[in-house]
């Protein structure tokens, strides 16, 4: 069976782009589009991975993070921010809220794929 990847994010090119490679990666993908959603999602289907936007309209990355790594039940799910937000402190700031990879927009691919194998190896 394959692993899932919830993709938290609001741009639909940014999530088709994601779609593409994770298909092909032979990942099952489920998609929410602000953080609301995303513990929605993770309550109804829980993935194996989370791929986080931080910059989210309703409520964001860090807070949907902060959530669900405070919950027993969905604490242990790797977070993984992919994010344009790429200033000194922003990543500081990811990992403090819980995430567990930090990965930058524009990302290479293969690089993604790569922070991904090393949380679902």
């Amino acid at each position: 069976m394959s692993k899932s990847i919830l993709v938290v994010e609001d741009q639909e090119d940014n999530r088709q782009i994601l779609r593409d490679l994770l298909d092909n990666a032979g990942y099952a993908m489920f998609e929410a589009e602000n953080g609301e959603e995303a513990l929605a999602a993770v309550a109804k289907q829980r993935p194996d991975l989370i791929l986080m936007d931080i910059q989210l309209p309703v409520m964001d990355g860090y807070e949907a993070t902060r959530r669900l790594k405070a919950d027993p039940d969905t604490r242990a799910i790797p977070i993984i921010v992919v994010t344009s937000y790429a200033l000194s402190g922003d990543e500081t700031k990811a990992r403090a809220a819980g995430c567990d990879g930090y990965v930058t927009k524009p990302y290479s691919p293969r690089a993604l794929l790569a922070k991904i194998k090393e949380y679902l190896p």
